[in-house]
């Protein structure tokens, strides 16, 4: 099975939303047995659940996310991914500084799909803005899915 990691400063917002968005993608399309997403942070501080707006969007999309808690990057989860995709520059970065036998299968979300872009942390700004965010995410998603699968494809 393929791991996609989904990588955000303090894993409560947007790499969760991601993980939670692609898994129900694959489980759409049938492929759960062959892709699976995870998400990490940067800076994150291990067992801190998703903040109450972001678990309201992500049911409204008909998705859980009340079990998620975050967990800091690791070479052991950096070593485990097959595709890390991150949502900001300063992660991309960040991860191929400090991990650089991985820098090769670290993308942005963003450049996958298109021009490189940062990704608004919608963290302390309200439901309407995790829902704005959820719904970029999800674009992200679909417009580079077919890329997303051929990269963790490419893993060895």
């Amino acid at each position: 099975m393929k791991k996609i990691l989904f990588v955000c400063t303090a894993n409560i917002a947007r790499s969760p939303m991601a993980e939670a968005l692609f898994n129900q993608k694959m489980e759409e399309l049938g492929l759960v047995d062959r892709y699976h997403a995870e998400s990490a942070g940067t800076w994150a501080v291990d067992g801190i659940p998703a903040p109450a707006d972001g678990q309201n969007v992500m049911k409204s999309l008909g998705l859980d996310t009340s079990t998620h808690r975050s967990r800091e990057i690791s070479d052991e989860i950096m070593n485990a991914a097959d595709l890390i995709l991150t949502m900001e520059t300063g992660h991309k970065e960040a991860l191929q500084v400090e991990y650089p036998s991985y820098r090769d299968k670290v993308w942005m979300l963003s450049e996958i799909s298109g021009p490189a872009y940062d990704i608004t942390d919608p963290y302390m700004q309200g439901y309407e803005k995790y829902l704005e965010i959820a719904r970029e995410i999800d674009r992200l998603l679909d417009r580079g899915m077919v890329r997303i699968l051929e990269l963790a494809e490419e893993s060895e």
